[in-house]
C-alpha cells in the first residue's frame, strides 16, 4: 500500500477511536451537571451519589478524550502537510478558537469542580460543572464548524499566487449553513448516546446488585431519566438528519447518491432499506424499496429528478478533469444504514423500556437482560461512528469538497493532500504504533470503567472537613426544606463523622 492509503488508515483509526470518547463526552458533561443541580437543590444523598458516581465515569472518558484528541492536531501537519498549507489560514481559525477559548474553559472549570468539593462556596461550585459543561459544547462546536468547512467550503477566497484557500469573513465560516445542520444533530446523537450510558448502567445495577434504598431510589430516576432524554434527543436526532440529508442533496450530491446506491438519474428515486448483492459494481441491487422517498427527502418532492452516480462522474469529470470521483459505494452505502440501524434500535429499547418500568414496575430479570444492556449502551456509539465514517467517506476523492456555489478551485483532492516526502515505511510504523497504543488505552479505558461500575456509587465517596455551610436557597437556617440530609448543615455535631463534604 502506497503512503496516501497508509495515511488515510492512520487517521481513519485515530479519528474513529477519538470519536467514541466525543459523543459521551459531550452528553454526559450536561447530564452530571443537572444530577449536581438536583443535589443543590434538594440535599438528596442519592442525587450527590449519582453526581459523584456517574461524573467519575465522565471524567475517565474525558480524561481517554483528550489524550487521543492530541494526536489528530499533530497528523495535520505530519502527515497531511499539503492539506494544512492549502486550509491553514481558514481552518486553524476555528481550531485556534476551540483551543483558546473552549478548551480553556472546559478543562478550567472541570478542574476547579474535581478539587472544589468542600472548598469554594457550593453555588459557586455548581456553577463551575455548568461552565465546563458549556465549554464542552462549544468546543464541538467550532470542531463541526472547521469540518463543515471541508464539507462545504465559504468565506474563503483562493489567492493564486500562494496556491492557497484565505479566509476572507471568519462570521460565514462559523454560520455556515452545513454547521448549523450538522451540530444539532451531533449534539443530539452525543445527548442519546449519554443518556443510554446513564440508563444502561443504572439498570445493570438495579438488576445485579442490591443496592441500599438510598441508591435504589436515585439509580431508578437515572434509568428513567435517560431514558427520557433519550427519546428527546433521537427526535431531535431525527428531524435535524432530515435537515442535514437535504442539504448534503443540494451540496453534496454525489455523496448521496452514492449513500443510496443510486447509479441513474431516476424521478420519483426511492429509498433503499438494503440490498442484495455488490453495491460497488451493479445498479440494480436495492432489494427493498420505499418508492418516492428519496426524492422526498431531498427536495420535498415524491416526483423530484436525482441525479445518479454514473452521470455525475461524468459531469464531475467535465468540470474538473478526467478521474475517478465517486467515493466507495460499499462503505458510503452500508454505513449510512448502520447509522440509522443502531441509532433506531436504541430509541426503540429506550420506549420499550419507558412502558415496562412505568408506575415503579420492576425491572424484567433473566440471563438475556445483561447483554441487552451492554448492546443497548453499545449501540449509539456505533451509530456514531458509522454516522463519522459515512460523512467522510462520502467526501471522497476530496478532502476540501468543491462548493459548486462558490469558488470552484477552493477544492482539494486526499490524493493532493498528503505530506509528499512521506515514504511508505515511515507511515506504516507510525500506524501500527498509533494502533497499538490505542488498543491498550481502549483496554485500560474499559477496565477503568468497568471497574467503577461494579464497585458502584460507594467507590467514589469519601469524606473532607469543610469550612463552607449551604449557601443555597434550600439552606435549613433559611427555613428550607431537607435540611436534615445534608451534610454541610450548621445544626449538626461538630464530631468528624458528622460535617463532612464528599469529593474525590
Amino acid at each position: 500500500m502506497d503512503p496516501l492509503g497508509l495515511a488515510r488508515w492512520q487517521f481513519g483509526i485515530t479519528t474513529v477511536y477519538h470519536f467514541f470518547m466525543v459523543p459521551l463526552t459531550i452528553g454526559l458533561s450536561i447530564m452530571v451537571a443537572w444530577f449536581h443541580t438536583r443535589w443543590y437543590r434538594h440535599r438528596d444523598e442519592a442525587d450527590l451519589r449519582l453526581t459523584k458516581f456517574f461524573g467519575k465515569l465522565f471524567l475517565i472518558n474525558f480524561a481517554m478524550g483528550v489524550v487521543t484528541g492530541i494526536v489528530q492536531e499533530f497528523q495535520f501537519g505530519m502527515g497531511w502537510a499539503d492539506y494544512s498549507r492549502f486550509v491553514g489560514d481558514v481552518f486553524g481559525a476555528p481550531l485556534a478558537m476551540e483551543a483558546l477559548v473552549a478548551f480553556f474553559l472546559e478543562s478550567t472549570f472541570l478542574g476547579l469542580w474535581i478539587f472544589g468539593w468542600g472548598r469554594i462556596p457550593e453555588k459557586l461550585h455548581l456553577a463551575t460543572i455548568w461552565a465546563a459543561a458549556i465549554g464542552t459544547w462549544l468546543s464541538a462546536y467550532f470542531i463541526i464548524a472547521a469540518n463543515s468547512w471541508m464539507q462545504h467550503p465559504v468565506g474563503a477566497i483562493y489567492n493564486p499566487e500562494t496556491g492557497r484557500a484565505e479566509m476572507t469573513d471568519i462570521w460565514a465560516v462559523l454560520t455556515n449553513v452545513t454547521t448549523l445542520a450538522a451540530y444539532p444533530h451531533v449534539i443530539a446523537a452525543s445527548v442519546m448516546t449519554a443518556g443510554l450510558f446513564v440508563a444502561g448502567i443504572a439498570a445493570w445495577y438495579l438488576i445485579r446488585r442490591d443496592p441500599p434504598e438510598t441508591d435504589r431510589r436515585g439509580m431508578r430516576y437515572a434509568m428513567r431519566f435517560g431514558l427520557w432524554l433519550t427519546l428527546v434527543s433521537a427526535a431531535v436526532v431525527v428531524i435535524s438528519g432530515d435537515e442535514q440529508a437535504r442539504i448534503m442533496f443540494e451540496q453534496q450530491p454525489m455523496k448521496m447518491a452514492a449513500a443510496e446506491a443510486l447509479c441513474e438519474t431516476e424521478q420519483g428515486a426511492g429509498f433503499s432499506v438494503f440490498a442484495v448483492g455488490n453495491v460497488d459494481a451493479e445498479c440494480d441491487v436495492r432489494s427493498l424499496v420505499i418508492p418516492g422517498l428519496t426524492s422526498f427527502l431531498a427536495d420535498r418532492d415524491f416526483d423530484a429528478t436525482i441525479p445518479g452516480v454514473l452521470d455525475l462522474q461524468d459531469e464531475y469529470s467535465e468540470i474538473f478533469g478526467e478521474g475517478d470521483y465517486r467515493p466507495n459505494l460499499i462503505v458510503t452505502y452500508w454505513s449510512f444504514r448502520a447509522m440509522m440501524g443502531f441509532g433506531f434500535f436504541g430509541m426503540g429499547v429506550a420506549a420499550v423500556s419507558l412502558w415496562l418500568t412505568r408506575k415503579n414496575r420492576p425491572l424484567p430479570t433473566g440471563r438475556w437482560m445483561t447483554p441487552l444492556i451492554v448492546f443497548t449502551i453499545l449501540s449509539p456509539f456505533l451509530g456514531n461512528a458509522f454516522g463519522w465514517i459515512f460523512t467522510e467517506m462520502g467526501r471522497q476523492p476530496w478532502v476540501v469538497a468543491p462548493n459548486f456555489d462558490g469558488d470552484l478551485q477552493i477544492s482539494l483532492l486526499t490524493a493532493d493532500a498528503v505530506s509528499p516526502s512521506l515514504s511508505t515505511a515511515e507511515v506504516a510504523i507510525s500506524l501500527i504504533g498509533f494502533a497499538a497504543v490505542y488498543g491498550i488505552l481502549a483496554v485500560v479505558e474499559i477496565f477503568l470503567l468497568t471497574r467503577y461500575v461494579k464497585a458502584g456509587p460507594d467507590a467514589t465517596m469519601f469524606a473532607l472537613p469543610v469550612d463552607h455551610p449551604h449557601d443555597g436557597p434550600d439552606d435549613p437556617d433559611a427555613g428550607g426544606g431537607g435540611g436534615d440530609t445534608s451534610p454541610d448543615d450548621d445544626s449538626s455535631t461538630d464530631s468528624d463523622d458528622e460535617q463532612f463534604a464528599f469529593a474525590y
